[in-house]
């Protein structure tokens, strides 16, 4: 098996045993839109950690672009937990069998959780900042023009985007979360059920507060 290693901009995909491990587990498992995905979140968000200056395990923040998503793979899709929840744990089981540390994983872990919770992760560990930068950059472009011409053209070369991946993408998330749409509740995934189920009714946080058995 060969690993893409591009370098762009001195960002490249660790090239070591577990990097090539999880490359495989994932390129194997995950559809190729996930997978390659996946490894552009790797890209953007190692290339917004050099540009910020913060100081990262490439192969913890590799870990975690690649896991994050994991959770839409029916394989690993859990009945009522949240997706990114099951894509966390897929990253747990798989680093326990690594010889990682608890501290690392509970760090990648966390990355993978909260990578859909904005406003929080870039106020954490550069491993849980970043993976959250490369999502927002890949899915949402939110960051768009922080990342020059080259650097994003760099990426999707090795790592292409399909022709509709916005579309492709909001389908992939609802494929992967429409058995439990209950798991939404609170999260931007509520969104893509509601996009995608007109009659959707989301869960709301004051209805549960006044239908609490709480008196008063």
């Amino acid at each position: 098996m060969t690993l893409t290693t591009t370098d762009i901009e001195g960002m490249r995909i660790p090239d070591s045993k577990l990097a090539h491990e999880i490359t495989e587990l994932v390129r194997d498992t995950a559809p190729p839109l996930l997978f390659h995905h996946s490894s552009r979140v790797y890209y953007f968000g190692a290339l917004a950690g050099k540009r910020r200056g913060l100081t990262f395990d490439p192969e913890l923040l590799y870990a975690g672009a690649m896991f994050h998503d994991m959770g839409l793979v029916k394989k690993y899709s859990s009945a009522h937990e949240r997706f990114e929840v099951d894509g966390a744990n897929v990253a747990r089981d798989f680093l326990c069998g690594h010889g990682i540390s608890k501290q690392d994983i509970d760090l990648v872990w966390t990355s993978i959780a909260l990578h859909t919770t904005p406003g929080i992760p870039q106020h954490m560990h550069p491993v849980v900042a970043l993976v959250t930068a490369g999502v927002e950059m890949d899915v949402l472009g939110l960051t768009y023009k922080e990342y020059s011409e080259a650097e994003r053209t760099k990426v999707v070369h090795a790592h292409p985007r399909t022709e509709h991946f916005k579309e492709d993408i909001i389908q992939a998330f609802y494929d992967g979360i429409r058995h439990k749409p209950e798991t939404t509740f609170g999260n931007v995934k509520a969104d893509v059920i509601a996009d995608k189920e007109p009659h959707f009714h989301r869960g709301n946080f004051c209805s549960v507060i006044r239908c609490s058995a709480w008196h008063g």
